[in-house]
């Protein structure tokens, strides 16, 4: 894979993963209050706190609870990890689809911004052991911090990640402005949360070699884009009608206003059970990284 190809790729998601069939949280320019909560300096969650997802030790009726008609299937930490695109001197890498085996049906969940803070979305996310790689933009998601370490640390292996400081389309911004988006955002996890996140997600996909050499200065060593995007109902793909091995799925903390209605509950529900008719298991994206 190589980065153009990925841009393109993500391009076409941002149109839908990102784009108009939401009034996505990125593009109303929301800005919060700061967390009023102390700042933790715990590290997150390790891997192995992800064992209970891994081994689909979800409660035998928690999937009822939520909507669904059977147990959600987790895949266990891969005995070998794939090997994955490298990246040039100095440049972060670029992932929009981790390379499994074509008989290996897994996805990942990954969850960007962070404007909706729905408590019933923590009983969900711990009850069904999701492991969710969140992407945060802090002037939506810095109004209470703590809703997000609460998910982080819900035994379930979740991980707190950056989508810079104020959501801008970074191919519009000369370098050393990318950089203050990044890596100032990197500061803000780091103090908040304990460690600075390896893992960096531009927004609407749109990067150019600025911001991949920005990443890298940082800190943040791989740029995570998507190959599956989840609306109000259902997925949108950046190629063909249905998931495909490795792939990574784009979700977001929205709520009612954005969601024409439905609950940020609700349209979990609608993924999951998405992934389910497609006969798919639920992976922890860190441990194939």
């Amino acid at each position: 894979m190589v980065a153009g190809t990925l841009t393109a790729g993500a391009l076409a998601l941002s149109l839908t993963g990102c784009g108009n069939s939401v009034d996505p949280i990125e593009r109303l320019g929301r800005k919060t209050a700061p967390d009023s909560a102390s700042p933790s300096t715990s590290p997150s969650a390790p891997a192995s706190a992800a064992s209970s997802a891994q081994a689909g030790a979800a409660g035998d009726e928690a999937y009822r609870k939520w909507g669904l008609k059977a147990p959600l299937q987790y895949a266990p930490k891969p005995a070998q990890k794939p090997q994955l695109p490298k990246a040039a001197a100095g440049k972060a890498a670029v992932l929009d689809r981790i390379p499994v085996a074509p008989t290996e049906k897994v996805v990942f969940l990954t969850f960007d911004d962070g404007a909706e803070k729905d408590p019933e979305f923590l009983k969900m996310a711990a009850d069904l052991k999701l492991p969710i790689s969140m992407f945060l933009t802090d002037n939506v998601a810095s109004s209470d911090y703590g809703h997000f370490e609460k998910l982080r640390d819900n035994g379930s292996g979740s991980t707190v990640n950056n989508h810079t400081l104020t959501h801008p389309n970074l191919r519009t911004l000369p370098f050393a402005a990318q950089k203050k988006e990044i890596c100032g955002q990197q500061d803000h996890l780091e103090k908040r949360f304990g460690k600075r996140p390896p893992l960096f997600r531009p927004p609407f996909g749109n990067y150019n070699d600025d911001t991949l050499r920005a990443a890298a200065e940082c800190g943040a060593p791989t740029v995570v884009l998507w190959r599956a995007s989840m609306q109000i109902n259902d997925f949108q793909y950046a190629e063909g009608s249905a998931l495909k091995p490795g792939d990574i799925i784009l979700a977001h903390f929205r709520g009612p206003s954005e969601l024409k209605g439905e609950t940020e509950t609700q349209m979990t529900t609608k993924m999951l059970q998405r992934i389910q008719d497609q006969g798919y298991k639920i992976a922890r994206l860190e441990d194939y990284l």
